[in-house]
């Protein structure tokens, strides 16, 4: 199977899903410019189940959470690519909603996983993968990463013209 094949649209995404050994584990994020950070994360994510699947904000779905005009950096298929290029994910799906929810509800996760900077017991989605059993959890992020420090990083070392 190569990498592309994880890339899996909603209306292929109960399928998928069911082929996928369990427990199942569900992150989302926009993961803009991948660094160690997310690498870090989504591998400690994946190591909670038997499978990790992506949520993908879509571009219009990054656009929605306010992250800047700007933003993303690169575009929905480009960072899908990349997610699933990662060992540690099994499947991406991309999203155009601000949260999640209604792919929870076709993924049905054991695992409802959240970087550190979020406390969740407050979010819908840890709410929802409740209703049914499983559980959420926040995994603490590698201290020293940010896809907002690294895009000013950036800025400051690039003369206008």
């Amino acid at each position: 199977m190569s990498y592309r094949d994880k890339i899996v649209a909603r209306e292929a995404l109960r399928d998928a899903v069911a082929a996928l050994p369990r427990p199942l584990v569900f992150t989302n994020g926009v993961f803009d410019l991948l660094h160690p950070g997310h690498v870090d994360y989504l591998a400690t994510a994946r190591a909670l189940g038997g499978a990790l699947i992506i949520g993908l904000n879509s571009d219009v779905s990054t656009r929605l959470l306010g992250k800047g005009g700007d933003r993303p950096i690169n575009p929905e298929h480009d960072r899908a690519l990349m997610l699933a290029g990662l060992e540690s994910v099994s499947a991406v799906t991309i999203f155009d909603e601000r949260t999640p929810l209604a792919l929870l509800e076709i993924v049905r996760p054991d695992v409802y996983v959240k970087g550190g900077d979020y406390d969740v017991t407050t979010l819908a989605e840890a709410a929802l993968v409740n209703s049914w059993g499983g559980h959420a959890r926040a995994i603490d992020f590698l201290p020293g990463y940010s896809t907002t420090r690294l895009i000013e990083q950036i800025r400051a070392s690039t003369p206008e013209r």
